[in-house]
């Protein structure tokens, strides 16, 4: 260091400015705080820049046509605290930055003494020391895609070099403003089978899959096409992934978030704006190992993960419940034995491939023999798919699964003779009569005990029985005439209900009256009992046995069970403390005790437990009345999505019906259900973004008055976005304590979920990425009911509205279709 400020000392008295236009920096010359240096295509320029809302200096490159899209900055971890920055290039080919005292800030380094060093900024963006009369890049005596920040650049080698150790990897800013080291990183390791990792701190968070040949094995985005080819290098020297434009009128980067969200945009120059084209992660399968080990994923199932053949969950429990993360385990552990063999798994991004080997000249026949020799051995694969050759071998646990459809990769599993498809031998067909014998013995035995129990299965069974006799118009799957659900005598309900006393009482709806009471053994439980009055209550008893007896989510309400006795019908749930949500954010008092993390907690769980409706649970359901009041708060304000009277299911891939009887609460129903009575995932997508800026504003949609127009919530939201103004849809009680970045993000999130065009509205799955990342958000449209109402003198006030309708009771429309 000290010899670096001596010499910067000695060259003080050499200084020379440099043009603006010029691309090089020479020895005699140097860049102050002011100045700048010109790629020779006028794509890139290099000088100084401050981030907004901060006055530290830093020297960065940018696009010349967008002065604020930094690519690389140098001194990240070292920021001047003034305009008195100086950057030079020492005749040892050594470029310097210092401040006003010569401290040196920060400084490049070589290994070679040069004779005439030049600094440079090529017009891919890439800034270079180099020999004034050499140009080759393999004579480089430092160059800035050696060490990048967050963006990927075309040209740029994403990799290792072997023989120096150098790394070329990602490393997020700590946030928009501040481009210091941020907590996400994307790297290729070269463990066992090369691959990409995206980390978030210590934690993997994707995986690229390994190289087959033709491209990342998951990232099936990644393909031919008309704005950039592409290229994976492996040899003894280096290991890198690297792409190149095809066509130089085009402009692509690719940028790493810091919460690790890897994404490309292209330029658009008649808007001026950065456009996404794709994101390394496309959907929740996409979450580093979400399945486990040995568990697949496929998006298009519900539930989206599974056990391998041959596997079963470690927990059943926890797998039932949506927690994945245990994984699963053999169903048989004789392995390595007489009959066992491998198995065929199609079409998948193969897994973690840290601890494979693999052998480059190997053909599949040769891996098998290879892999079925060694009992550590757990799968083999080839390694490229383009001729089927090379060998790659797994040797523990199978973990990041995942299944596609059309452009996946196979791979070979190994277990044991049991687990394989059986074979016809005279030995086995022997054995299986055996078994067949010793199971119909035992069999009848237990016969035998179980008629002791038939009287309370039939008691169970009556839910089933009144499920079926209500069907109507309601699709219902042959498997849910089974359903069993634990039943509870009326005395046990009257008893922990007081008799239903009218203390104990929560609140009613379209079922009937709710009560909270108290089992024997201290358990808390909310009752929920038909009213003798309602005309929907038996099709609302239905649908929660249909729609949630068997579902477990912690964002969903659990069901504990049911009475059915006399003219009675309850059903009882899990009591939630806090009651419902509409009780807190319009109570002018109550809504002060919920901060903006707890909102956005709220905001993220209610999300979580629609995707799991959506996409994870065994069928995709729709809930159809998704509103404040049947949003229930625990002892921890954590959101649980109740009432699925309204709610239709569908089997497979079906996403969306239509009905004659429009049901929901007016200001929460979609356009197109309200108007036409067709409903689909995207009604709830709506519902959710009503349901969205009624926590950050305070206010309900329907009712919501404001004094220079006439709009509801949803166009008031939309007028303050359009003049840029969203902040002032913030509850004056979060405004000074709420991350206001996060709240117009929610905002804005709240508004692609309420569009008129059901298809212009965000699927759920999208809806949790944009909340839990900064990937870039396209803009919306005209939300549905955008239009001004004529509001009467009686209606003046939002009290008044409320008070006709104090807790949201659901409405029911008949309309003739």
């Amino acid at each position: 260091m000290k010899g670096l400020t001596l010499v910067s000392l000695c060259s003080m008295f050499f200084i020379f400015t440099t043009s603006d236009g010029a691309d090089t920096i020479a020895v005699n010359q140097s860049i102050i705080d002011g100045e700048t240096i010109v790629s020779a295509g006028s794509n890139f320029e290099l000088g100084f820049f401050s981030p907004r809302s901060t006055s530290l200096r830093y020297v960065g490159i940018w696009y010349k046509f967008s002065s604020e899209t930094l690519v690389w900055v140098a001194n990240r971890e070292a920021p001047l605290n003034d305009t008195s920055g100086v950057l030079q290039v020492t005749s040892k080919g050594i470029l310097v930055l210092h401040n006003s005292t010569n401290v040196v800030l920060w400084s490049t380094n070589t290994s070679r003494v040069p004779q005439n060093p030049v600094a440079q900024l090529l017009n891919s963006g890439n800034l270079v020391i180099r020999e004034a009369n050499d140009t080759n890049e393999d004579d480089y005596l430092w160059d800035s895609f050696d060490y990048p920040g967050n963006t990927f650049l075309p040209g740029l080698k994403f990799g290792r070099n072997l023989i120096t150790g150098l790394d070329r990897y990602l490393v997020s800013w700590k946030s928009t403003n501040d481009p210091s080291l941020g907590d996400s990183t994307t790297m290729l390791d070269p463990g066992g089978y090369p691959q990409i990792f995206i980390r978030v701190g210590e934690n993997i968070v994707f995986r690229s899959g390994p190289w087959n040949g033709l491209k990342f094995s998951g990232m099936p985005n990644l393909k031919p096409n008309l704005i950039y080819t592409y290229e994976f290098v492996y040899n003894e020297k280096e290991i890198y992934y690297r792409y190149d434009l095809t066509d130089s009128s085009v402009v692509t980067r690719m940028l790493l978030t810091n919460d690790g969200i890897l994404q490309r945009f292209t330029w658009t120059s008649s808007t001026r704006t950065w456009n996404l084209y794709l994101t390394a992660q496309m959907d929740n399968c996409d979450r580093y190992a979400v399945c486990g080990a040995y568990g697949i994923c496929n998006i298009d199932n519900s539930p989206a993960c599974a056990c391998l053949d041959g596997f079963q969950p470690k927990s059943r429990q926890d797998w039932d419940s949506g927690d994945w993360s245990g994984g699963c385990v053999r169903k048989n552990e004789s392995i390595c034995r007489a009959g066992e063999g491998f198995q065929k798994v199609t079409s998948v991004k193969l897994p973690d491939t840290r601890t494979s080997s693999f052998n480059m000249t190997m053909d599949l026949e040769e891996c098998r023999r290879v892999c079925l020799m060694n009992c550590s051995c757990t799968a083999y694969s080839t390694l490229n798919i383009t001729d089927g050759t090379g060998c790659l071998l797994w040797f523990e646990d199978l973990l990041d699964i995942r299944e596609y459809s059309e452009t996946g990769q196979d791979f070979y599993i190994r277990l044991s003779a049991s687990d394989l498809e059986p074979t016809r031998s005279p030995k086995r067909t022997t054995r299986v009569w055996i078994i067949a014998i010793c199971l119909l013995v035992a069999g009848i035995t237990i016969l035998g005990f179980c008629l002791l129990f038939l009287m309370r299965r039939r008691k169970m069974k009556t839910v089933a029985r009144m499920v079926s006799m209500q069907e109507r118009d309601y699709s219902i799957n042959s498997t849910d005439k089974d359903l069993e659900l634990p039943v509870f005598d009326f005395a046990t309900i009257a008893t922990a209900t007081s008799n239903f006393s009218g203390a104990n009482k929560l609140g009613e709806g379209g079922f009937g009256p709710v009560y909270k009471g108290k089992l024997e053994d201290g358990q808390e439980i909310a009752v929920k009992r038909l009213s003798k009055t309602s005309t929907q209550g038996l099709d609302e008893f239905k649908n929660e046995v249909i729609c949630i007896a068997k579902l477990q989510h912690r964002n969903l309400v659990k069901l504990l069970g049911c009475c059915i006795e006399s003219e009675e019908t309850m059903l009882v749930y899990e009591y939630m403390p806090n009651k419902s949500l509409d009780a807190f954010i319009f109570d002018q008092k109550q809504s002060k005790l919920l901060d903006w993390s707890m909102r956005y907690n709220i905001i993220n769980g209610v999300a979580r437990g629609l995707l799991y409706l959506h996409q994870d649970s065994r069928l995709r359901i729709i809930h159809r009345d998704l509103k404040a009041s049947n949003i229930l708060v625990d002892y921890d304000m954590n959101p649980k999505i109740s009432d699925f009277g309204m709610a239709r299911s569908f089997g497979g891939n079906e996403i969306q019906g239509n009905t004659k009887r429009v049901v929901g609460t007016y200001g929460y129903m979609s356009p197109e259900y309200a108007t036409d009575g067709i409903f689909s995932i995207k009604s709830d997508v709506f519902s959710f973004g009503v349901l969205v800026l009624e926590i950050v504003n305070g206010k309900r949609n329907r009712g919501f008055i404001h004094q220079d127009h006439k709009h509801n919530l949803l166009g008031h939201a939309w007028k303050l976005y359009k003049e840029e103004r969203s902040f002032e849809l913030i509850n004056d009680s979060l405004k000074d304590t709420c991350n206001l970045s996060e709240v117009l993000r929610v905002i804005h999130v709240g508004l692609l979920c309420v569009q008129q065009a059901p298809e212009d509205r965000p699927t759920m799955s999208t809806v949790v990425l944009m909340l839990s990342s900064n990937i870039a958000l396209p803009d919306p449209k005209e939300p549905g009911f955008f239009t001004e109402r004529k509001l009467f003198d009686h209606e003046s006030s939002s009290t008044k509205v409320d008070a006709c309708s104090a807790n949201e009771i659901t409405i029911t429309l008949l309309t003739a279709r």
